[in-house]
Parts: structure tokens; sequence; C-alpha cells
């Protein structure tokens, strides 16, 4: 069997790798190409090398995120691959024309992470999902939420339950990444924030963000993505001294310091997850969230733009004691090779 796996921002990187030895493993033969919707070196090519990936076969450096330019070229390179399937990752744009690609080609579609929602149309995330699920044949679920929320729309495709491949890269990398790298604070004493989303980086949002992060009483250690270091240099939004805006980090870098905060704030999907993997309490500044289960289980808290709430809930963030597993055991790459198998 012959599967074109397509990947584009980091945490797909991240997901790739657990899954790509056990697609080996099984006699899977994997063709991986990289879109360059992230094309700075630092969000792209350092996940290769922190993660000892194989350079992928193909890299498309298209350097954008628009849906039709990513589409026209993956539409021509599975044409040429003529693949058994395409699998495709979570929800970005790069998901969304790789799964519009197999279509177009006649290719069935295997979506990992399928099933998600957080019930907000106005995020371009939660459209993604939902167009990619109408159009795949194999529904790779988290959950049993997920499976049941594609059995009410009514998809067509086959769902099944296999677990998160995060919580694969978590099981396998965290503990490397803390013997390798030292946190940036003593552990426990500093909080880390991400913030890319696109409704985040609008001025105005961000801006509120910044300001709850500056009445923060803890070092804040904030790696920065190029657009949202461009809005706050462009706007002239001026953080405070113990909000350290830094570089985007490795993988490895970035896991030791995520796993050893006193909280995570941030707007990222897959961090809200390895966050509740690491015990670590989350902030999320969205107003809704497709990883509802972690705000249930009391180890989310959504404040979306609102500084105080944001300022209160860092301040109150605490791990529940009898936080449920969630989301798998780690092995779900596994899984999904013995799924595209009998696919």
């Amino acid at each position: 069997m012959r599967i074109l796996s397509v990947v584009g921002n980091r945490p797909q990187f991240v997901k790739a790798a657990p899954l790509s030895v056990a697609l080996r493993d099984a006699g899977v033969e994997e063709v991986v190409v990289h879109t360059g919707q992230h094309y700075d070196p630092e969000l792209s090519a350092v996940f290769f090398e922190d993660l000892g990936l194989a350079a992928p076969e193909h890299e498309l450096d298209l350097r954008t995120a628009e849906v039709d330019p990513l589409t026209s070229a993956l539409v021509a390179l599975v044409g040429r691959e003529r693949p058994d399937a395409v699998l495709v990752y979570g929800d970005t744009n790069s998901t969304l024309a790789g799964a519009r690609a197999a279509a177009a080609e006649g290719v069935p579609v295997v979506h990992v992470e399928a099933g998600l929602r957080s019930g907000d149309l106005s995020m371009p995330e939660e459209r993604n999902r939902i167009e990619v699920d109408r159009l795949a044949a194999l529904l790779l679920c988290p959950d049993e939420r997920s499976r049941e929320t594609l059995a009410v729309e009514g998809v067509a495709g086959r769902a099944v339950v296999v677990g998160d491949v995060m919580a694969d890269a978590c099981r396998l990398f965290g503990p490397v990444a803390r013997q390798r790298v030292e946190p940036p604070h003593a552990p426990g004493t500093y909080a880390v924030a991400t913030l890319h989303r696109e409704a985040n980086v609008q001025p105005a949002r961000l801006a509120r963000i910044v300001s709850g992060l500056d009445r923060l009483d803890l070092p804040v250690v904030f790696p920065t993505h190029p657009r949202t270091r461009g809005t706050l240099e462009r706007e002239r939004i001026v953080v405070a001294p113990h909000v350290e805006l830094r570089e985007p980090l490795g993988y490895l870098a970035f896991s030791a310091a995520a796993s050893q905060a006193r909280v995570i704030v941030t707007d990222s999907g897959g961090l809200q997850k390895e966050a509740y993997w690491y015990g670590v309490p989350c902030v999320t500044t969205r107003p809704s969230t497709e990883w509802v289960d972690t705000v249930e289980a009391g180890a989310n808290v959504l404040v979306d733009d609102d500084p105080d709430a944001l300022v209160a809930a860092v301040a109150s963030a605490r791990f529940p004691d009898a936080a449920p597993p969630l989301y798998g055991d780690g092995h779900a790459a596994e899984r999904i090779a013995a799924a595209l198998r009998a696919l």
C-alpha cells in the first residue's frame, strides 16, 4: 500500500513523526509532501531535524496558506504519484487542499483528527474540518465524542476511534526533551504563551491579550509566531519586561519549556491537549474549543480576549487531581496503520 501524507505546519510535523514510524513498521509505503504553508525555517525545517524525520520526498515551497494554489499544486502531485490514499492531518488549509486534491483525482481521503467540532463557524479551521470530513473515506477519530459527531452529521466515510497521534509524540519525545533541554526558568515558576490564530493577531484583539499577559505576576516565555511578531511591531504593541518575546523554539526545546511551566496560555488546539498530557493547566484565548473534554475536566479555561479573565484564570490555574485520561493511550499511530491496511 502506498500513502501520500500531506504536512504543512508545526503540529502536523509532530503528528507525522510517530505515524511515519508505525507506517514503516506495518509495511505501508509513505510519500511525504511538505506544502510550505509554514515556510519560516524555525517553523518547518527544525522539526525534521529535532524529530529525526527523513526529508519530505516533495517540498512544494509555495510559501502561502491560500487554499487554491495549495490545491492546484497537490492535484498535479497526486496525479503523478497515484497513491492508494491521501492522508491529511487536522484542520489547516493544507489539510483542506490535500483533501480537495485527492477528491479531484478520485483517490480516497484519510483524515487524522476527524469529527472534532468547536461549534464556531467563524473559524476557518471549523469550516475546514467539516468539509474534509465530508470528503474522507476513512475518518480517524481521537475519541468516541468525535465518532458520535460524525454519526449525527451523517458523514459517509468509515469512522474509527484510534486515539490522538499527538499523544504518541508526547509519550515518545517529552522525556527526551526534558533530558536534553533545560527549562527557561525553574520548573513551575513561569508561564508559556503562544498566539498565532488569524483572529488573535488582529491588532485590537492582540493588544487586549497582551495587556493580560503584561499584568501576570510571573515570567511569561512567549515564542512568537512570525505573523504575531509582525503585528506587534507594525502596531507598536509594547510588552512588559517580564513577557519574554522569543524566536520560535524547536520542538524539543518547546516541549521542555511547556511541560515544566506552571501554566500555559495559548490559542493552539494542539497545545491545549499537550498541556493536558503534561499535567499543566491551560488558559485558552479563544471563545470556543474543539477539545471540550479538557474544559469539562477542569484543566482548561476559555477566556477569549478578556484581559481580566486571563489574569484571573492564570492566578487560579490548577491541574485537577482527578483528571481522567483523554484521547487515547499514546499508541494511536499503530491503530492508524492497521486501519490503513484494512482500507
